[in-house]
């Protein structure tokens, strides 16, 4: 009885196997580029000869674009080739999970692109300028790959903020959001991507192509 969890949407891609009881059976990592697409589903293939697994978790974001659909679409074919139930779990659900007794309020800093930042705080997530970010009213953590940098300019404003060492996320972590979820009697979130920004990609001025004849 065990708990599959991906994770893509950073600069690497990750996936963990975890038993019921917390254990970590089984973790692996992949470069989320180049090969992404070809590596992960070599990365799920030896994990599911485990066997056993009963739950699969996948993260939805923000993060990175190509990441997080490639991941999504993987855990979402097998979850369902599998019939086993898809817990969709945020980038600050998992970050949370890695600091189950901390006292003081966490906030995850991820790097958008340079000069933004998307800032994931009380279940919201907001996109930022590096120098817009808002300055806490009282003491916080901060978690996320931007989260050194965003540390820095809020301790210059006078902030009182203590810097984790999470600036990559654990695909354990995700495993244990969702199954912390369930022990909680909540079900399943749909697991569809979480974007903060809308997507850069735009339309053609001519016009899409039309369709093959």
């Amino acid at each position: 009885m065990s708990w599959l969890a991906l994770d893509a949407s950073g600069t690497r891609a990750g996936l963990a196997v975890v038993g019921q009881d917390g254990a970590v059976l089984h973790r692996a990592a992949a470069p989320l580029r180049p090969g992404l697409i070809e590596a992960l589903p070599l990365l799920l293939d030896e994990a599911v000869k485990l066997g056993g697994i009963t739950d699969v978790a996948v993260t939805i974001g923000p993060g990175s674009f190509t990441g997080l659909r490639t991941s999504i679409a993987l855990a979402q074919g097998f979850a369902a080739a599998a019939g086993l139930p898809l817990w969709g779990i945020g980038v600050e659900q998992a970050y949370h999970a890695a600091f189950p007794q901390l006292h003081r309020p966490l906030w995850v800093a991820v790097r958008a692109r340079r000069g933004r930042v998307f800032l994931l705080r009380d279940g919201v997530a907001a996109a930022f300028a590096d120098e817009d970010t808002p300055t806490p009213r009282a003491p916080i953590a901060l978690a996320g790959d931007a989260a050194a940098e965003i540390a820095a300019r809020l301790a210059a404003r006078g902030a009182d903020v203590l810097l984790t060492n999470a600036r990559a996320i654990d695909p354990v972590w995700v495993a244990r959001a969702a199954m912390a979820q369930h022990e909680a009697g909540l079900t399943p979130q749909p697991a569809q991507p979480l974007y903060v920004d809308p997507p850069e990609a735009k339309r053609p001025a001519a016009g899409l192509r039309p369709p093959p004849v």
